[in-house]
């Protein structure tokens, strides 16, 4: 009979899980065990569109919902969180001009 994991195992499993799952999303062959030691900037190596980081909330928070047993605003807020911390950056985020009489 296989041991249940512990609630902080599952929320490691997860986060594994979601990082892999970005990664694969933006079709970039790296996983998890690849970046885990690295004490660089590795998020900012690779890059994601502003769709697929969409695709990557939705996915996460279902995912989160059924394995974590998290409500529907809990799972989305923990996505947000993830890729706050460990989210790619967009490719084709829109640029915001400034003009030259707006003090910043």
């Amino acid at each position: 009979m296989a041991k249940r994991l512990t609630r902080e195992q599952k929320k490691e499993q997860a986060i594994v899980d979601i990082i892999n799952k970005m990664f694969e999303i933006a079709g970039h062959p790296v996983t998890y065990d690849d970046i885990k030691d690295r004490k660089d900037n590795w998020f900012q190596e690779y890059t994601m569109t502003v769709a697929q980081n969409e695709e990557w909330q939705e996915w996460g928070k279902r995912y989160l919902m059924k394995s974590l047993r998290l409500r529907a605003y809990r799972a989305e807020l923990e996505m947000q969180w993830s890729s706050l911390a460990w989210g790619l950056k967009f490719s084709d985020f829109p640029k915001i001009e400034q003009d030259a009489d707006t003090e910043v």
